[in-house]
Parts: structure tokens; sequence; C-alpha cells
């Protein structure tokens, strides 16, 4: 009976947390063509799986964001490669009016660049502000 107690709410935070990704992954913002840096070059020396979360900075706002990056047509990435892929950011309260299609921006592990990415497609959520370039 102890161990029911605690077993529970294990067993809530896991579905909950798969029903979380479910959202993440219906809810993406934009698609992007990404560049992953080579690892000659100071890339990943794994490859990165569809559902990776680097941080991401745009050249227009200060401050990193998270987005998390959905493979198109692949599940691995690897060093030098480049994918499409759809990105769903954390919080999108700085974006709102902000993305367009053909907006660079770059990603990152900590403090080391890891790709480039180009905006492609922009969402249901942000298609008014498609052509709105800020």
């Amino acid at each position: 009976p102890a161990s029911l107690f605690l077993t529970l709410p294990i067993a809530i935070l896991f579905f909950i947390s798969l029903k979380t990704a479910d959202f993440f992954m219906l809810q993406s913002h934009f698609v992007a063509l990404l560049t992953y840096v080579s690892e000659k070059d100071g890339g990943r020396k794994t490859p990165a799986s569809s559902g990776y979360r680097p941080t991401l900075k745009f050249t227009y706002i200060d401050g990193e964001f998270s987005g998390v990056q959905h493979f198109i047509d692949t599940d691995l990435v690897f060093a030098g490669d480049t994918v499409s892929a759809e990105i769903t950011l954390i919080n999108t309260d700085n974006f709102k009016g902000k993305l367009y299609v053909g907006l660079d921006f770059e990603f990152f592990e900590g403090p080391i660049l890891i790709g480039s990415g180009i905006i492609t497609q922009i969402g249901k959520e942000f298609m008014l502000f498609q052509n709105e370039k800020r």
C-alpha cells in the first residue's frame, strides 16, 4: 500500500510528460532548414534525436529561448547534416509579430554553437505576421 502512494504520482507525472510531448509535437510554430556544425568545427560528437531541445538565439531580441526540434523524415541528425525540422517554442510571448520566412537564428548547447537555421514556413499561430519583418 505505501509503495502505491509512491508509484501512483510517478505514473501520473509520466503520463503528463507524454501528453505534454504530444502537445508540443502538434503545436509547431515554424519549420526551419537547420544546418548542424561539423564535428571538426566544434559541433556535436553524437547525433541529435528528434525532440532535441537546444537554446535558440535570434538576432532581433536579447535572450535565449528553448525550442524543440522535430526532424522531418528522419529521427537522427549528425554533425554537418542539413535537415528540415518543425520547431516548437516553449514560450511564444516574445515572438508574436516577429517571426517571418527567411529569418535566421542559431542554436546552442550552453555556450557552444551547434548549428544555424532559417525559417521556411510559419505556423498558423504566427501566420498573420509572416510578411511583417521587425
